[in-house]
């Protein structure tokens, strides 16, 4: 039981890379890196989506593609960093070109918007984009079946990959429980690990003037 709790508390309590954050009030983005702080505006982003392949002994040739965005260092903007928007790993140029106009529609027609990117006063579409809403593999998987079920009248529905899927799924319940746990208490302590200068824009009343504006009213120096 130590050699868990040990482990456990350790990457629960020790600092965790911020994420990087995309706030709609003063559209712009923040990301921080060894204690440093970057950002850049969303109006006039600068961004660049591209694909690449790896090849391995073991998988052989895969394909990937990236989408980044250039970000400079607060108070600094001669320090400039390309920041990745997620991992690029088993992606396509058409998925992250997807993401792309999701950050789009969300930043320009948001925060709720319907199948074509218009503003929507409602969140169903947002919504239903949410493919796991917490649910364990056993919940989902248990969906699924009754899906299935309801689908082919009763029978033969149970194909063996569903049933292994149900004997696996009381196994991992407590892992993924674990695992929501450490995201919920990584993200409550991400809110307070930001500068105050990005916490007080996170808040529904904060000031909404962005960073590069205050970098601006400080003059050449910065």
């Amino acid at each position: 039981m130590i050699s868990f709790i040990g482990p456990f508390l350790w990457e629960v309590l020790r600092p965790l890379p911020l994420p990087l954050v995309i706030n709609r009030r003063t559209r712009e983005l923040y990301y921080e890196q060894d204690g440093k702080l970057y950002h850049t505006p969303w109006d006039g982003i600068t961004a660049a989506a591209y694909e690449f392949a790896t090849v391995g002994l073991y998988y052989g040739r895969m394909r990937h593609a990236a989408l980044e965005v250039l970000m400079h260092r607060y108070d600094h903007p001669q320090e400039r960093v390309i920041v990745p928007l997620g991992l690029p790993i088993g992606k396509r140029l058409s998925m992250q070109q997807g993401f792309w106009e999701y950050l789009r529609a969300f930043m320009d027609n948001g925060p709720w918007f319907d199948a074509r990117g218009r503003h929507s006063e409602l969140p169903e579409f947002n919504l239903s984009l949410v493919i796991n809403k917490r649910r364990t593999s056993l919940s989902l998987d248990w969906m699924l079946l009754k899906e299935e079920y309801k689908a082919n009248n009763g029978k033969n529905f149970l194909s063996a990959t569903r049933f292994l899927l149900l004997l696996s799924g009381p196994l991992m319940f407590p892992i993924e429980i674990i695992q929501y746990f450490t995201y919920d208490v990584a993200k409550c302590r991400s809110h307070r690990q930001w500068p105050e200068l990005v916490r007080e824009r996170l808040r529904p009343d904060g000031p909404t003037t962005r960073l590069i504006d205050l970098e601006r009213e400080q003059g050449p120096n910065v």
